[in-house]
């Protein structure tokens, strides 16, 4: 007997085919038939007009704090998403450096609250940090019930603080010796079954002490030393986040891209590299297209990580930054409740005061603020036509969130219908009613007042879903709602350049599922495991994003849920029904080279 069969469903199974008709049967966590399923079952679930997918893989996820204390992996959980793999962007809880433990637990706490906008007094309390190797802070997370299935990467600073200490941050060249211990570390955490390593390379990377990342300009020698620790095995990946120098202009961009190659020729393993459109240095995206076809055409596994909407902040009185911030006339009120801020700022004499001003300088030493902030804020009024409402009505006078406004529904816009400066036009919009109004400001793939970069990116042959940030950036972004948006937006809403739907359900699946060396997902097909969405094609929609204080110490994030996911289960067992999380917990640590990672025959 069947544990379940879904019936009459449109099956999009992940491989790229067109959408059938069909019913699926699931036992014992894994699917068994697919077609017309007339055995006996213990449940049945008429699914007729609904889309049945793959549960999604997202590549791009920050949960290394928050799998501590949240066992749904909220928000992904409510995107569809049904594995998730952290420890991206070389930052994470482990190793730990010997010696002084609360000295290298506060380390990693300032890496990871600059680095990833997420409250250090939140990672202080919800953070056991009962561990000191990769391999039992993998067993830490084993022993704990969770929802969705989760791979976990070794972050480079991390383990360049554990062998080098102060050495690591104060940006010294690693010794022989300093990278085999980090090479000795690194194979250690592969052979428990750690999916890969990563590393970041950018600028606009900081500590909460304003201080560049340990690894951010680790040299040619230690790369290559570290990504030895790979040979002989058959698992692994290498994830590397870089601006490829863009401050410094472009004459660095090729020995940093020349950096790029090294990894994946000395690991011999497949190598993801965040992409995007940036602002500055709007053309850099098509350098790196051409560098990778290169490589690619050389025999290197190159893959690039993208995004299906513009990448930037959300920003609000109660988010991490707005422009007023700086600001002497609001930092007085910024202690505020949001209600009273709001109506303190209403005030005409202090709007008139804050308007004569000059924001203060918000990035530099002891702030984790990047410079790329302080450089948009002295460009406000050119900067405010990429600044847009977030949330808007649409001509049923029902709210929703915009990922794509056009230009003209900028606060530039808005300020030259009024006459005034866009400063003065962000500012009233958020001191608008009770200070709750959020503003979309897309920096990176919205360099034409469209996502027609993003678009051309997601047709690239060697593009991967990624870049959610899920658990990341949590005053600032939301982005863990991106495969929602994938597609409401790209299958189904958006007028010129769609995608049909099996195409953007293969980028969300089996794609990212292979890269990762997972032959087990990805899939509707017999022998996979049972992990997958049922979806109302004509609702599914993300939901208008909010503020809520569920961090631990009382942190707060910006949270964002979704419309249309009539179900998601894994290894059979619902863990999303109607929208709400189940009590059901079937997730675990998947070890790669340990545990099975192919169908059942």
């Amino acid at each position: 007997m069947l544990d379940l069969v879904i019936e009459g469903a449109t099956v999009i199974d992940g491989t790229g085919a067109a959408p059938r008709t069909a019913d699926v049967g699931i036992t014992e966590g894994h699917i068994r038939e697919v077609g017309r399923v007339t055995s006996q079952a213990r449940e049945r679930i008429a699914a007729h007009g609904a889309w049945l997918t793959p549960g999604f893989v997202d590549l791009h996820t920050h949960y290394d704090g928050q799998a501590s204390w949240d066992e749904t992996f909220n928000p992904s959980i409510h995107h569809g998403v049904t594995t998730v793999v952290f420890g991206n962007c070389g930052v994470g809880f482990a190793p730990l450096a010997p010696g002084d433990k609360q000295r290298a637990v506060d380390g990693l706490i300032s890496l990871m609250e600059g680095v990833e906008d997420i409250p250090g007094v939140a990672l202080a309390e919800g953070v056991s940090f009962d561990w000191q190797s990769f391999p039992e802070y993998m067993n830490a997370l084993e022993r704990m019930p969770h929802s969705l299935d989760f791979l976990v990467q070794v972050p480079h600073d991390p383990l360049r603080m554990a062998v080098m200490g102060d050495r690591a941050l104060a940006q010294q060249v690693a010794t022989d010796a300093d990278i085999a211990d980090m090479r000795r570390l690194l194979r250690e955490a592969l052979e428990a079954g750690a999916a890969g390593f990563s590393t970041g390379r950018t600028d606009n990377h900081r500590t909460t002490a304003g201080l560049a990342t340990p690894a951010s300009e680790a040299a040619a020698a230690e790369l290559a030393g570290i990504a030895q620790a790979f040979k002989g095995l058959d698992h692994g990946v290498v994830q590397l986040v870089s601006d490829f120098n863009l401050l410094h202009g472009p004459e660095g961009f090729d020995a940093e891209f020349d950096l790029v190659e090294l990894l994946a020729k000395e690991s011999g393993k497949s190598l993801s590299m965040t992409w995007l459109q940036r602002d500055p240095g709007g053309e850099q995206w098509r350098a790196i297209r051409s560098r990778t076809d290169a490589a690619v055409a050389s025999g290197l596994p190159l893959w690039l990580q993208a995004s299906p909407r513009g990448i930037g902040v959300i920003l609000g009185l109660d988010t991490t930054f707005h422009p007023l911030m700086g600001f002497p006339a609001y930092i007085d009120v910024a202690s505020m409740p949001l209600a009273e801020r709001a109506a303190a700022l209403r005030d005409p004499a202090r709007k008139a005061r804050l308007l004569k001003e000059t924001s203060g300088r918000l990035a530099g030493d002891g702030s984790a603020i990047p410079p790329l902030v302080d450089l948009m804020l002295a460009r406000i009024e050119m900067i405010s036509g990429r600044m847009f409402p977030l949330v808007v009505k649409d001509s049923q006078d029902q709210s929703h969130v915009d990922y794509e406004p056009p230009v003209a529904r900028s606060l530039l816009a808005r300020a030259r219908q009024r006459g005034c400066s866009a400063l003065e036009a962000i500012y009233d919009f958020l001191a608008e009613g009770d200070g709750s109004n959020l503003i979309h400001f897309p920096i990176f793939n919205y360099n034409q007042g469209s996502l027609a970069t993003a678009r051309e990116m997601l047709d690239h042959p060697r593009v991967l879903y990624g870049l959610s940030d899920a658990g990341a950036h949590v005053g600032t972004i939301c982005d863990a709602s991106s495969s929602t948006f994938m597609l409401s937006h790209w299958a189904r809403d958006r007028h010129e350049g769609r995608l049909v739907p099996e195409y953007a359900i293969e980028m969300l699946t089996r794609r990212n599922a292979r890269h990762l060396g997972l032959h087990d997902r990805g899939e509707i097909a017999p022998g996979m495991r049972a992990d997958f969405n049922l979806i109302d094609p004509l609702r599914i929609a993300p939901a208008i994003p909010h503020l809520v204080r569920d961090l631990p110490a009382g942190g707060k994030r910006l949270l964002q849920t979704s419309h249309g996911y009539l179900g998601t289960w894994v290894a059979g067992q619902p863990v999303i029904r109607d929208g709400h999380i189940t009590r059901e917990r079937p997730g675990q640590l998947v070890r790669l080279g340990r545990h099975p990672s192919r169908a059942l025959q």
